[in-house]
């Protein structure tokens, strides 16, 4: 599989690799007061000019970007449901994504979250993958960011999206309570506090519950490049580009 561009990032276990980085994703682009305005600014729209004309096959002046719709909340898996706290969703929002599409027809999923000063653009990664499913899924969309599975929450039930989550709870997908089971054998040695987290092992796995406000996710980390530590470190500022994507 091809890499998914991605700025910055932590790793949570040895299951996930670094992909390239497109380093100037999330420099230097001004707040907005909403997602939608900071992914469709001008800045950014320049960004995604040489995004979309990184590899050399269409011309940064004939890209002519834009993004389309509305953007989306984007949910990772809880380290809290894997803890198995009492009454934790499946997962939580860590950022919103809204759709760019190139005049070529390459996509490109823009990441926003939220900081006391706006919103910014903090990652730009190809693909529409956090759209496209978000789209697909019509109920609680979320990721399984450490294998990169996608999945469907309808009331007790866990059903997958992609092939990744079909490998985990099967095509007619699992009750809520097994996958629970399934993730805290896969992870429940990684939360804070773990020889895992205690070791340095890439970072543990974050509990810390993200900073919220309206349905927006507040970036605490600072610095060039670090909007992608969101609360749950494994979210991932990585994931595989599938072979089906432009």
């Amino acid at each position: 599989m091809n890499a998914r561009a991605v700025t910055a990032g932590f790793l949570a276990t040895a299951a996930l690799v670094v992909l390239g980085a497109f380093p100037a994703a999330a420099e230097g682009l001004p707040p907005a007061a909403t997602p939608e305005q900071a992914a469709s600014a001008p800045q950014t729209l320049d960004t995604l000019s040489r995004f979309f004309a990184r590899d050399g096959a269409l011309a940064r002046t004939a890209v002519a970007p834009r993004v389309e719709g509305a953007s989306v909340p984007v949910r990772i898996l809880s380290p809290d449901f894997v803890a198995g706290k009492p009454g934790a969703p499946v997962a939580r929002v860590e950022f919103r994504a809204s759709r760019a599409v190139a005049s070529d027809g390459q996509k490109a999923s823009v990441w926003t979250v939220k900081r006391p000063e706006g919103w910014h653009v903090v990652n730009i990664a190809t693909g529409d993958d956090e759209i496209r499913y978000a789209e697909l899924g019509g109920g609680f969309v979320f990721r399984e960011p450490q294998i990169d599975a996608w999945y469907v929450q309808k009331g007790g039930k866990v059903l997958p999206l992609d092939e990744d989550a079909v490998r985990v709870v099967g095509r007619e997908g699992a009750s809520l309570a097994a996958y629970r089971e399934r993730v805290a054998r896969a992870y429940g040695d990684k939360l804070p506090g773990s020889a895992y987290a205690r070791k340095g092992a890439a970072g543990g796995y974050d509990a810390a519950p993200p900073n919220t406000s309206d349905g927006g996710v507040t970036v605490a980390a600072t610095g060039a490049g670090a909007g992608l530590l969101l609360a749950l470190t494994v979210t991932a500022a990585m994931r595989r580009r599938r072979a089906r994507e432009a």
